[in-house]
């Protein structure tokens, strides 16, 4: 978050640091959804398969526990949704939100699972894709529009602003932190909205 504050507003100057947004909000992203879906073991935030072989490996003493790996950005990106449906139907009823295993955000009484709005599920699309090709490049030519990406930086911010305060699953041990945290978002925006304003004169 501290580098995408520190890189956006350098952008006009030069369109270069556009790629130390994308690889550092892409980065925030993702450490706001696996603090989301943590809870008490982080099994949620596993792959499938490093999920299995752990189970396997605790209920045999005999084995060495294997080495855990993260779930895809992109699954990631799904699992903070799970639970949406249910939590919609229980509140329209205005009864108490059951549990299911399936129902990965919804771990605290409080929890909230995300519900994208507007382009905010393409804008993720389109931070991966950036991100995945700054980080894994091949060879070649590449242009990229940059119209869009202050629109793409706002909806996640949204989105890492949502996981962060109000799905009710990330456990702050410091309020200077969570501080720290609110102030970037608002620096963040501020630097967004400075983007949008200069393009459209």
């Amino acid at each position: 978050m501290q580098l995408v504050s520190e890189q956006l507003p350098k952008v006009l100057d030069n369109p270069l640091n556009w790629k130390w947004v994308i690889i550092a909000l892409h980065n925030a992203l993702q450490g706001f959804m696996v603090l989301a879906l943590k809870g008490s073991d982080s099994l949620n935030v596993l792959s499938k398969d490093s999920c299995v072989e752990w189970l396997a490996a605790y209920d045999n003493p005999d084995s060495s526990l294997p080495r855990l790996k993260i779930d895809d950005f992109m699954r990631l990106y799904k699992k903070i949704k799970m639970g949406r449906g249910t939590y919609d139907k229980e509140i329209l009823k205005e009864s108490a939100v059951p549990r299911k295993q399936s129902d990965l955000m919804l771990m605290y009484s409080g929890s909230v699972p995300f519900k994208p709005i507007g382009t905010q599920s393409d804008s993720v699309k389109l931070l991966h894709h950036l991100r995945n090709d700054f980080m894994h490049f091949l060879p070649k030519g590449w242009s990229i529009d940059l119209s869009g990406l202050p629109k793409m930086v706002n909806d996640c911010v949204d989105i890492i602003e949502f996981l962060a305060f109000e799905c009710h699953n990330v456990v702050w041990n410091s309020a200077d932190l969570q501080t720290e945290i609110r102030q970037l978002l608002d620096k963040i925006r501020l630097a967004g909205e400075a983007l949008r304003a200069v393009r459209e004169t």
